[in-house]
């Protein structure tokens, strides 16, 4: 008798037999026999009643998900000596892994040849597709160490339990007793984020602000919320009869529903962030993931909804972020129905953008802006004859990559010209 790629001897238990029955499981199956040395010289077992029960108790407690309805325990006589023979079929719910240690190379074995070795984190990611399929929401999470406290939260905020039967009928644990990916998305340790950017203008030159959002779905939504909400300014009043409204620079209801699109339908097997970027006459939102297949931009136009991700769409709905499936680009377009600049819909083969214009800033308001800056410009070369950016930056107040965006596009414009290299660059008319 030797080992092979379906034969592994053990002189007798030792602690790290789990790994051994985890990379036949997780393989094509195979047999693991207590009692014979390596080299397969059979030495027998004194009390197999003991070594048996040891064998049961450590695989059943160190193993995830549950792998005993493919062990099979057999006590087999050999050269005279009682034997101990573990028979390990291939399981159903691969990748097999070492519950301390978690769905990592370190935690989930293959067979390879004579050997049980790591996985890697690509064989891994292909055992849990063919598992569980190729949907993101119903996959098995690499992450099992999964809290939820703002989720539970948000369930007590409308009265609905969170229990751990609730979590399995919503699918944030599957049938394999596992967290999924849609539990990943909603727990306390969520690895997609959003980046939230302030610029100054029109252009991504100038950092005003910038912050990063992480934790829960929801924890990221309440955030994300509170800050646009915080650069969404009151502008002027509307007064209708003796009746005044308060008018922020973007409709409300139109920020909302762009946020909860972004959450809904962005792929998340997709790495990268959520980006929000805000300027001075817009707002920009892109989330990842382009159109389902099948869908047409003219048909998301239209209200057609085609969910990337039912089950989470599913609980936003029951706890009232959403009220109907497919309503919201309509309520966007509805809250700017009465305002001359329309928010613009963009769609790549991986992305999606929302842009919200801002309600307060007429059409040609940056232009004219820009055009006084140029005035200011003039005057001052038409004093001193030739000018440096430096000069540009203090009499405008403004930083050095928006003075040069301004002198460029008045040399490009013919209003000035340029001369000189490097630091010596000066402008003149």
């Amino acid at each position: 008798m030797k080992e092979t790629e379906i034969i592994e001897f053990k002189r007798e238990f030792v602690n790290d037999l789990n790994k051994e029955v985890i990379a036949f499981a997780n393989t094509n199956g195979g047999e693991i026999f207590i009692g014979i040395d390596d080299d397969g010289k059979v030495v027998g077992l004194n009390d197999i009643e003991n070594v048996e029960l040891q064998c049961v108790n450590h695989i059943f407690n160190t193993i995830k998900p549950d792998i005993s309805m493919f062990v099979k325990y057999e006590r087999v006589i050999t050269d005279s000596k009682e034997v101990l023979k573990i028979k390990v079929n291939k399981g159903s719910m691969s990748p097999y892994y070492i519950a301390s240690k978690g769905i990592r190379p370190e935690g989930v074995y293959v067979r390879h040849g004579t050997a049980s070795v790591p996985a890697t984190e690509t064989a891994i990611v292909s055992m849990i597709k063919e598992t569980t399929g190729d949907s993101f929401e119903e996959t098995r999470s690499l992450n099992q160490n999964l809290t939820f406290v703002q989720a539970e939260q948000e369930f007590i905020n409308v009265g609905l339990p969170f229990a751990e039967a609730q979590k399995r009928s919503l699918g944030i644990i599957g049938r394999d007793d596992c967290y999924t990916n849609l539990g990943l998305l909603l727990s306390d340790q969520c690895e997609h984020k959003i980046k939230f950017a302030v610029f100054e203008g029109t252009e991504k030159e100038v950092f005003k602000d910038r912050h990063e959002f992480s934790g829960s779905l929801f924890r990221q939504l309440d955030d994300l919320t509170k800050m646009l909400d915080k650069y969404n300014k009151l502008s002027s009043p509307k007064i209708e009869g003796i009746k005044r409204t308060d008018v922020r620079d973007y409709p409300v209801e139109a920020i909302r529903e762009a946020i909860l699109n972004a959450f809904i339908h962005r792929d998340y097997g997709l790495g990268g962030y959520t980006l929000v970027s805000v300027f001075d006459d817009r707002i920009e939102i892109v989330s990842l993931g382009g159109l389902m297949r099948g869908v047409e931009m003219n048909d998301i136009m239209l209200g057609v909804s085609y969910l990337r991700n039912k089950r989470l769409a599913e609980i936003f709905y029951r706890l009232h972020f959403i009220e109907a499936y497919g309503t919201g680009i309509s309520k966007i377009k509805k809250s700017y129905e009465k305002i001359k600049k329309q928010p613009v819909f963009e769609c790549s083969s991986n992305a999606f953008k929302v842009t919200l214009p801002n309600t307060s800033v007429k059409t040609n308001e940056i232009k004219i802006e820009q055009d006084d800056r140029e005035i200011l410009i003039l005057d001052l070369i038409r004093k001193k004859g030739e000018i440096g950016r430096a000069e540009v930056e203090k009499l405008l107040n403004i930083s050095t990559p928006t003075a040069n965006r301004i002198l460029t596009n008045m040399v490009q414009t013919g209003k000035i010209k340029r001369t000189g290299s490097a630091r010596n660059i000066k402008y003149s008319l």
